[in-house]
């Protein structure tokens, strides 16, 4: 058996447990405190995945892994008192929930690595650690990119003129189009590849006080 493989997609489905309900139920929680409880009232701002569950986003996630969630409804025009900034901040409570989340992670693997026995079930349980920091590093670099509707374009529009902001919202839905066929193509694998590599080094170095603390105990 592919214990690799296995890890991967067990991971994967964890992620669809964990990774991507935390994700939505941050811009949920972000948005209601920014003035917003649109995504509160929709029950949105929840663990439970069923609530932000979609069918074809989770299969992708598990087999291709990339996928998505159903949107958080956020009225921001109507309840945000300075909308585009708000918007951006609840934009970005998503992956930094995941970055969170892969901090987390990144912990526990290294507990896992150092401290437990060599059997072929705990070799499984840091293989599956392993995956969720990568994946959940790879949620997080993935939504950051400035492209519609992802949530990196809406950190981005702050930057922009209210008029670009408004024209590029209008070609969001085949912007999105655009941007599953460039991921399917592969064209984006080796950039998110570097982002990733880069943010997984971040980590190994904000964790770095768990060896100190081993060497000092062990």
């Amino acid at each position: 058996m592919n214990w690799d493989l296995l890890a991967t997609y067990v991971a994967r489905a964890v992620a669809l447990l964990t990774a991507i309900p935390v994700h939505e139920s941050a811009h949920a929680w972000a948005s209601d405190k920014l003035g917003d409880p649109t995504a509160k009232r929709y029950g949105r701002l929840s663990l439970n995945p069923l609530r932000h569950f979609d069918f074809l986003g989770a299969l992708c996630m598990i087999f291709v892994g990339f996928g998505w969630a159903k949107p958080v409804p956020i009225a921001a025009a109507t309840n945000f008192r300075h909308p585009r900034r708000d918007m951006a901040l609840s934009a970005a409570a998503g992956p930094a929930s995941n970055l969170l989340l892969a901090f987390l992670c990144m912990i526990f693997y290294k507990l896992v690595y150092y401290l437990a026995p060599g059997t072929q079930g705990w070799i499984f349980v840091s293989a599956v650690l392993f995956q969720m920091v990568w994946t959940n590093i790879t949620l997080a670099v993935f939504n950051l990119m400035p492209v519609p509707p992802l949530d990196g374009s809406r950190i981005a529009t702050v930057f922009l003129p209210r008029g670009a902001y408004f024209g590029l919202m209008r070609y969001e839905r085949y912007i999105m189009v655009g941007l599953f066929a460039v991921l399917m193509l592969g064209w984006l694998d080796t950039p998110l590849r570097v982002a990733t590599n880069f943010v997984w080094n971040l980590l190994v170095s904000a964790t770095g006080f768990i060896e100190a603390i081993l060497r000092a105990v062990l």
